[in-house]
C-alpha cells in the first residue's frame, strides 16, 4: 500500500510523492504530477530518482517544481532519510 509522503499544492498544478513500503511488493515511490492541461503517474525505486524525473519533465513548472522539492526537503527532515540523497541528488548544498 502506497501513503502519501509528500503533497504540494500551487497555482501550477500538484506534485504528489507517494512511498511504498520497503521489502513489499509496492516498494518504492509514486510521483503524480499534474497542471493544466498535462499530467504525470509514475513509480520509481526511490525518491532520487522520482525527484530527478520530476526535475526533468519539461511541463512541470519551475515554481511548483521548486515548492513540491522543499516540501520534500521538509518532510525527510521531519521523518528522516528514507534513502533519499543516497548519491548526493536530494542533499542541501550538494553539487
Amino acid at each position: 500500500m502506497f501513503q502519501h509522503f509528500a503533497d504540494t499544492r500551487t497555482a501550477q498544478g500538484r506534485v504528489r510523492f507517494l512511498m511504498g513500503g520497503a521489502g513489499t511488493a509496492q516498494s518504492g515511490v509514486v510521483l503524480i504530477a499534474e497542471g493544466q492541461g498535462w499530467q504525470r503517474q509514475e513509480r520509481f525505486g526511490s525518491l532520487d530518482e522520482a525527484a530527478l524525473a520530476l526535475a526533468l519533465d519539461s511541463r512541470v513548472p519551475q515554481a511548483l517544481y521548486v515548492q513540491a522539492l522543499d516540501d520534500l526537503h521538509r518532510q525527510l527532515a521531519f521523518f528522516g532519510q528514507h534513502g533519499f540523497g543516497q548519491h548526493g541528488f536530494g542533499q542541501r548544498g550538494a553539487a
